[in-house]
């Protein structure tokens, strides 16, 4: 499957399409966000949004199997955040959230995501999270199955040594 829309009590998980261009530039150009992130901000809600959108979102949608999930707030449903299960990598996960700390969002599109996964019959996610990130690591304690292991990674481009949490 790829990414077939989820619902849970308070969001709706679904595709990001062209219509959210404006949405998925104020997620990826939010400082705050992308602190623990690899790449650097957008800066610009144009051609650099189109893009990132189409290199990371589009192209994934044409494959046989994908999750790359816009979080939405069922009122409105506008994005907010994503969250993603990277299948290039051994079921690796990303999420990112922008305005919705402290309200258990992340942890319950987590969840949705991870019962999708399962009930596709994907053996595990794998998920880290920077250990300077203690809110992520919140998210992962809420949602996680095994015991924690540590590890670092040189991350580019920022050219920055990441201790992880496995």
């Amino acid at each position: 499957s790829n990414t077939p829309t989820l619902e849970t009590e308070r969001l709706i998980l679904r595709k990001f399409t062209e219509n959210d261009l404006e949405a998925l530039y104020q997620i990826y150009r939010d400082p705050d966000v992308n602190r623990f992130l690899p790449w650097f901000p957008l800066q610009n809600a144009g051609n650099e949004a189109r893009k990132f959108f189409e290199d990371r979102y589009a192209s994934l949608y044409a494959e046989p199997q994908a999750y790359a999930y816009a979080i939405c707030l069922k009122r409105g449903n506008r994005p907010i955040g994503y969250v993603k299960v990277d299948m290039a990598e051994p079921h690796d996960s990303a999420m990112a959230a922008r305005g919705i700390l402290h309200q258990g969002i992340a942890t319950e599109a987590g969840r949705a995501v991870t019962a999708q996964v399962k009930r596709d019959g994907l053996p595990y996610i794998t998920a880290t999270h920077d250990v300077n990130n203690p809110r992520s690591g919140g998210v992962m304690r809420q949602n996680r199955d095994e015991v924690p292991v540590f590890y670092e990674e040189q991350w580019q481009p920022k050219d920055l040594l990441v201790t992880f949490r496995l």
